[in-house]
């Protein structure tokens, strides 16, 4: 699954490696690898893998789910899509709460106590999804875990999400997909301990002089 995901994700540019010239994050830290999972959405057949992929995780990892929850806004449709194969309700948490009606964080009727599977494209520092998850635990939903297409493998993400005890199973990884990368001649074999330097440190720069 892990690497038939990664090379589908590449195929379609959904995640570009470029470490001789890198992308530069908002942050402003250097980074070999660009993500827009929402490519997938345009992509039929690699669209259709990652929502079985999903409902796959969900049925091993969550068979208590009861509804579904979708990340604004990249989990949205993949949270839709994977509801309606799975014949579960779904809904998607705001990044804050609606400026007006009702105020609402959460769109979609969602009962105390009831089961939630939170549907993410990308997991980086894990700050995003966290957010997600206090929103709907403060609901009174109870969050069993996320299910991802993608995770970097950060530390600070993996320490940020045990601290919340926060669960997440992803489809693919960085780790994954960069040793794809070298197989399928998107990179050099030599660059897949850069591109690991960087996943390990990404505020260390010294990775792109090697």
């Amino acid at each position: 699954m892990e690497k038939k995901i990664a090379k589908e994700l590449l195929s379609i540019g959904a995640v570009f490696f470029r470490p001789e010239d890198p992308f530069t994050w908002a942050s402003g830290i250097k980074s070999p690898v660009y993500c827009d999972n929402r490519l997938t959405l345009t992509a039929p057949s690699v669209r259709d893998d990652v929502e079985k992929g999903l409902v796959a995780v969900i049925k091993e990892h969550y068979p208590e789910a009861e509804i579904l929850m979708g990340t604004s806004t990249a989990g949205i449709a993949h949270a839709a899509i994977v509801g309606h194969m799975m014949k579960l309700p779904m809904g998607y948490v705001r990044g804050g709460n609606k400026d007006h009606g009702r105020q609402n964080r959460i769109e979609g009727k969602l009962e105390k106590g009831q089961k939630v599977v939170v549907i993410e494209d990308l997991i980086s520092t894990g700050g995003s999804v966290i957010e997600t998850v206090e929103a709907l635990r403060e609901a009174g939903a109870e969050v069993l875990g996320v299910a991802s297409i993608f995770t970097y493998g950060m530390q600070k993400g993996l320490d940020r999400m045990a601290e919340a005890d926060v669960k997440n199973v992803s489809l693919s990884n960085f780790d994954c997909i960069a040793e794809v990368a070298a197989e399928e001649k998107y990179i050099k074999p030599e660059d897949v301990a850069r591109l690991i330097a960087f996943r390990n440190n990404p505020s260390d720069e010294s990775w792109i002089e090697k």
